[in-house]
Formats: C-alpha cells, structure tokens, sequence
C-alpha cells in the first residue's frame, strides 16, 4: 500500500525544501570564510576600531583649542545694528550708541602671556598626538596577542581531536580486554577518566577560542564567521641581542608615555610662565564704524553743525597692571604644577626603564621555559614512538601505551602555553622598546 500525502502538507514539504536549499546556497556562498592575515587584521582594528577613534578625536580637540588661542592675533569682525527708542539723552545698547548699522574689529598685538597660552596649547596638541600613538600601539598589541592566542587554541583542538580519538579507541580497547578477563574494572576507569580529561580540555579549547574569535571580530569589524586565521602570516620575533641598558635608553626615547609626560611638563611650564607675563603690559588693536539714526535724539544733545551720522573710531588699547594679588597667587600655582608635571615625567622615566628591564628579564625567563618545555615534549614523543614499537613487536603492554600517550599530550599542552607565554612576554617588550608597529606591519615601515 502506497501512502500519500495531502496535498496541503505536499505544499508545505516543497516550500520547506526550498527554503532549506535557498539557505544552503546562500551560506556556501557568503559564509565562506576567507584566510586573515595578521597584516591584514592590524589595519581593519586601526581603521575601524573605537580606541583609535576616540584618540583620533582627541587630536583634533587639542588641534581645535590650539587654534582657539591662536587665532586670537586673527581680527575679529563683527557686523549689526544697535536700533532702539530712545527717550531722553540716547543709552548705549549692550556698550554701544544706538546705530542703524556698527561695524567693530579687534585683535590681539602684544600679549606675552597670551603667547605663552599658545603655545602651551600647541604643546597639548603635540602630546595627544604621542597618546594617538600609544593607543595605536595598544590596538596593534590587541590585535596580535589576540590573533597568537587564538591561533594556539585553534592548533590545541585540532590536536585534542586526535587525542580524544586515540582516546575512545584506547578505552574500547580495555574494555574487550576487560570482556576478555584480561583487564580489570579499574583499568577501564583509568581509560575513561584519560577520555574525560581530553573533553574536558577540548571543551576549555573551544570556550577560549570563541571568545577570542569575538573579541577578534569586535575588533576588525569583521563577521565572527569570516574569521579564519592564518598563522603562518605572524612575523618571526626578532632575536633578542640587545644590552638591557641600550634596550632601556631605546625605551626611553620611544615611549610615547614618557613623551606624554615630557610635553605635558613643558606644556605647564609654559603656562606658569605665562601666568607671570599675565603681570606685563599688553597691546589689543581695536577699529568701530556706527551709522547713527536721526529718531534717537542725537541733535538735541550734540550741536546741529558737529553732528554726523558716519561715525568712525581706530586705536589701540594700553593696559599696564599695577597691583594684582589674585593673578599673584594664579602664578604661584601654576608654578607649583609645573614642578610638579615635570617630577611626574622624571618618574615616568624611571618607571618605563624598570619596565624594560622586567620585560626583557621576563622574556629571558620564558625563553628557557619554552625550550624546556619544547625538549619535555620531544622527549615524550620519543616515548610514545618507542612505546608503540614495543606494543608492534609485542613486547611492550598496552598500558604503557597509553600512559605514553597521556604523558606527550600533556607535554604538548605544556609545551603551547608556554611558546604562547613567551610570545606575549616578546610583544610586550617589542611595545616597550617602539617595534611593534615595524614587526606588525612590515609593509608600512619600509615605505
């Protein structure tokens, strides 16, 4: 007997099956994930990325109060007009004579303290620049030690798998053994606890590698599922060869904190001193053009024959300070904050060198654990082949197999984290001493 469906549920199963294939297509063809370079992700997080925007627009805020300052040696031009009733004799409006049309220009000549105030503004702009840098170096290192971490739990799961294979086979092994009289129960557990323990890590490996592919995409602004690494783009780490005191010195020029600190102390200084010069004589260039109207009673109070209605005024302005306890104190401050900033850059100074010295010490550290780590594991593998050519030539038990197996797998995951630590430890001491971008972007520093 042949069953049929209705034709209402016939409908329904073809429209599914469209759907289903319209998906299908639609993933093979967009959801292809395309390799991505280190280079490449470097330059789609600065590109793209919030922290470099938002220090991008703090260069063009400290640009924008720079020019603020500056600008006032530029004349100011304003135009309007001053009509109103007038009862009586004729009032100024907000300071000036009631006028059809007035026309006033002034401008800064000489002000020293205003030129100090310029170019301590100056000096700001030219410190958010070094923080744009610091914070471009900040990304750059996000992005790689993200990349590098990513890359080894990728490379950890791939692995895993076939340990979690070898597992399972291992584990059915013991338990025909076990059928068979030859092994006992806590044999069998042993082997289930080692498949355990793989799941366990594959399921820390997967964990970590999808927050880190997230953390990734977040930032490149790429799609978490077109993200497929390529790790043989990560650059070789220089060799270390360097004297701690040179690598210090370079870390010293280079920094962009110590460069922060350095503007910002001078950047006060030039305001304390120009609290100081606030005490000093100043010159402002001032010029006024009123048309007077006939309604506002100006012939009643000026002469017939001396009023016109075209007036005009140009001059300047003296302005000597005789006595100003309030700008005094001002001066005093901003001296002492100038002290202060620069004692602040003399310890940030310090701080990077010491610094330095810990990274490179560190990186020393993790250089030798690495290669201890690298030799464990290759000893390990030698166990494991010659554990697996005693089990060939049947001299060897099955056991010892897979203890030989557990033991290079841990070597091997001792082995990732340490190569992974010692890579973080390199790139941190790459920032410290201004490489980072020149290692990251190879392309861009030669040109």
């Amino acid at each position: 007997m042949t069953l049929r469906w209705p034709r209402c549920l016939r409908s329904i199963t073809l429209l599914a099956s469209l759907t289903a294939a319209i998906i299908t297509a639609m993933t093979a063809t967009f959801g292809e994930a395309e390799p991505l370079p280190l280079e490449r992700a470097v330059r789609l997080a600065l590109a793209h990325g919030t922290a470099s925007a938002i220090a991008d627009a703090d260069v063009q805020s400290a640009f924008a109060a720079y020019h603020e300052l500056r600008d006032n040696y530029v004349p100011q031009l304003f135009v309007g007009s001053g009509i109103g009733y007038t009862y009586g004799y004729p009032l100024t409006i907000e300071g000036n004579a009631p006028a059809l049309a007035n026309a006033v220009a002034q401008t800064t000549l000489i002000n020293l303290s205003q030129r100090q105030f310029v170019n301590a503004a100056k000096t700001d702009w030219i410190a958010s620049e070094f923080q744009d840098k610091d914070q471009r170096n900040a990304v750059i290192q996000d992005v790689a030690v993200t990349y590098a971490e990513l890359a080894k739990w990728e490379a950890r799961l791939l692995r895993l798998q076939e340990y979690e294979e070898q597992a399972q086979q291992m584990e059915q092994a013991v338990a025909a053994r076990l059928q068979a009289g030859v092994d006992s129960a806590v044999d069998l557990n042993k082997a289930k606890l080692t498949t355990a323990r793989v799941r366990l890590h594959r399921a820390e490996a997967r964990g970590s590698a999808d927050v880190l592919r997230r953390h990734l995409a977040t930032l490149t602004g790429l799609p978490v599922s077109s993200i497929e690494l390529a790790p043989e783009t990560i650059p070789a780490l220089p060799p270390v060869g360097a004297a701690e005191e040179d690598r210090a010195q370079t870390a010293i020029a280079s920094s962009p904190a110590v460069k922060i600190a350095e503007e910002h102390s001078l950047a006060e200084s030039m305001r304390a001193s120009a609290e100081h010069r606030a005490l000093y004589p100043s010159i402002d260039f001032s010029a006024q053009y009123a048309r007077f109207s006939t309604f506002n009673h100006y012939a009643e109070y000026f002469p017939e024959k001396t009023f016109q209605p075209d007036n005009a005024t140009i001059g300047i302005a003296l302005k000597i300070p005789l006595f100003n306890a309030s700008q005094r104190a001002r001066a005093a401050r901003a001296d002492a904050e100038a002290l202060k900033a620069k004692k602040q850059a003399e310890a940030t100074r310090n701080q990077v060198a010491e610094e330095t010295l810990k990274l490179q010490r560190l990186a020393e550290q993790l250089g030798a654990a690495r290669e201890v780590a690298d030799l464990e594991y290759q000893l390990a593998q030698s166990g494991l082949e010659a554990a697996r050519t005693r089990v060939d030539e049947k001299t060897g038990t099955l056991h010892e197999l897979s203890d030989a197996h557990v033991q290079a797998a841990e070597r091997f995951l001792l082995f990732q984290d340490a190569d992974f630590e010692y890579q973080r430890a390199r790139l941190n001491l790459l920032r410290a001493t201004g490489d980072l971008e020149n290692w990251a972007l190879p392309v861009a520093a030669t040109k």
